[in-house]
């Protein structure tokens, strides 16, 4: 017998990629059980389901660094209360990527890549410790949300925030929306993502030093928050700095009044998403 539960929940996260670097994502997670009945006639009560799922995937993945702890590209030292790591990328592995985090923001998969596919086989052995003894099979699947125009992946940090969005190097896959005097402008939505793609939007108060390394520009972004220090340095190129913090609201706000600046004669209604289904709207 086989209980499903389809788009369970969606986790939003950044991962280490071998040519890309930093890359923001955003996965819907459903599952399959399959075991015999209970006394219940049940595989797994749907609640026991949701619940025990959704909070290890809250607590393990969302909102996490996820690296490819078997990768020849990684070079990681783990330390009493955080993780330190070092990833060569690019075509010719020709950037670094340094980052310093508290141990709960960064989670090391046992794999020389991140995929879905990989990511879902490291979640399902750890799952199989919490799941009832009656489940046989655990079939667990991680899929993009379809979006039918242009979107972009980026990847941020939020000090002042109480909760998991404080983790300097946590992203989204996302699209967004521009109205031009009330029109839906498609080439703006377009010329944005395509500056974005694979970004790190930072904060410019987050910005401790810039250097230059074999005749590339790195920023290194450094801040305190309520889980601890966190440290990141990567090429400056793969950079977008912002005068504010980078939530949704402020991004949304940020992309009105830039193409406000440009073109003042034009009134601008910007839908900017964070992953799924939520964002802010900005006008200007």
């Amino acid at each position: 017998m086989h209980l499903f539960v389809d788009n369970l929940t969606n986790v939003d996260f950044s991962y280490l990629h071998s040519e890309r670097g930093l890359v923001g994502e955003t996965w819907l997670a459903s599952i399959v059980l399959e075991g015999s009945l209970d006394q219940q006639g049940m595989v797994c009560d749907f609640g026991i389901v949701k619940k025990t799922l959704r909070n290890w995937l809250d607590q393990t993945i969302d909102h996490c660094l996820i690296v490819a702890e078997s990768s020849p590209q990684l070079t990681c030292e783990k330390q009493d209360d955080a993780i330190a790591l070092s990833w060569q990328y690019g075509n010719a592995q020709q950037y670094t990527l340094d980052c310093t985090s508290p141990n709960q923001a960064i989670t090391l998969i046992d794999s020389d890549d991140i995929s879905p596919e990989s990511v879902a086989s490291w979640c399902i052995k750890q799952l199989r410790k919490l799941l009832p003894d009656t489940i046989d099979r655990i079939q667990l699947t991680f899929t993009p949300e379809v979006i039918p125009h242009h979107y972009y992946h980026y990847s941020h940090g939020l000090k002042k925030h109480e909760g998991n969005c404080q983790r300097i190097a946590h992203g989204h896959r996302s699209t967004i929306h521009i109205h031009s005097d009330k029109q839906r402008d498609i080439s703006l939505e377009e010329q944005w993502c395509q500056q974005w793609r694979d970004i790190y939007i930072g904060t410019k108060e987050d910005l401790h030093n810039t250097v230059s390394i074999d005749g590339v520009e790195y920023y290194q972004f450094i801040y305190c928050a309520q889980q601890g220090e966190f440290k990141l340095t990567l090429p400056s190129k793969h950079c977008y700095l912002i005068d504010s913090d980078s939530t949704v609201e402020f991004i949304a706000q940020h992309i009105a009044h830039t193409l406000k600046m440009q073109k003042p004669q034009h009134s601008y209604t910007v839908r900017a998403f964070e992953g799924i289904g939520k964002g802010a709207i900005a006008f200007a």
